[in-house]
């Protein structure tokens, strides 16, 4: 009986043999595994390692060159705002010849913000040097500057024409300023204002009254051109005084307007708002 529980035994040894083998051959080929990473990794280290190196420090240089340059700008920007501060200052206080050179530097800034707002106040101080050829000359070349914002090119555009306005063909006034003489524009007062005087001169009475009559209704307007649309629009037959909204509005614009409609000065240039 002894004899016979040896193949048992013979058959328990090699179910445990069996049962090893498969975990063995697994780690085999997990080394195996892990040993080609390895030398695909060190491959691909040895071929292109000094190139990613490279893409690295071109990235950090890269981000630390743009952390640099946006520094460097609003520093920039902080000193052109003193500058403008201080011009303005300058030009307020009447001393014009230390305000321009500051003013033509800013001028030929790289940011379009502080270039039209030295061109703007260089623009004033021509006009009050009674420069007006050099006034409308820098005056146009801020409204026809793409790089400026709209609004900027349209008040440069209107306030051109305000200078020019005695010496333009009413017809070229007419076609300049029509867009801007629409209700809703930040414009439309001073640019409607214009375009009706030209059209007087141009023989468009018709046309003319129902301009005036839409800037005396239209709130946004400043009052003192409302009141002179109120004037200039019942000289041409129509009704506009009850649009001005209070007695002492209408009181305002209660004077005759003059007799020659077509011989009024030429409108202020008075921004559409309060």
């Amino acid at each position: 009986m002894t004899w016979g529980a040896r193949p048992g035994a013979a058959r328990s040894c090699g179910e445990q043999t069996l049962a090893i083998k498969p975990t063995e051959s697994e780690t085999f080929l997990r080394e195996v595994d892990e040993e080609l990473r390895k030398e695909q990794l060190n491959n691909f280290v040895a071929r292109y390692g000094w190139a990613l190196i490279a893409a690295a420090v071109l990235v950090l240089a890269g981000i630390a060159g743009l952390i640099w340059y946006q520094g460097h700008r609003a520093e920039q920007r902080d000193q052109q705002a003193e500058a403008l501060t201080d011009a303005l200052d300058k030009m307020e206080a009447g001393n014009r010849n230390a305000a321009l050179p500051k003013l033509a530097e800013l001028a030929d800034s790289r940011s379009p913000g502080y270039r039209v707002a030295a061109l703007f106040a260089r623009a004033n101080a021509q006009i009050e040097q009674n420069q007006l050829p050099a006034a409308i000359a820098t005056l146009r070349s801020i409204a026809d500057n793409d790089d400026f914002a709209e609004p900027y090119r349209q008040a440069a555009l209107v306030r051109q024409t305000a200078l020019e306005f005695d010496r333009l063909p009413p017809q070229v006034v007419v076609q300049r300023l029509t867009p801007l003489a629409q209700p809703g524009q930040p414009w439309f007062g001073t640019a409607g204002e214009m375009v009706a005087i030209a059209q007087l001169k141009l023989h468009r009475p018709e046309l003319a009254g129902p301009m005036f009559g839409r800037i005396a209704r239209d709130e946004n307007v400043p009052g003192s051109i409302r009141a002179r649309a109120v004037q200039m629009a019942g000289s041409l037959g129509v009704n506009a005084v009850e649009s001005l909204g209070s007695p002492a509005a209408a009181a305002q614009a209660a004077p005759e307007a003059p007799a020659q409609a077509a011989a009024a000065p030429p409108p202020a240039t008075e921004r559409n708002s309060q």
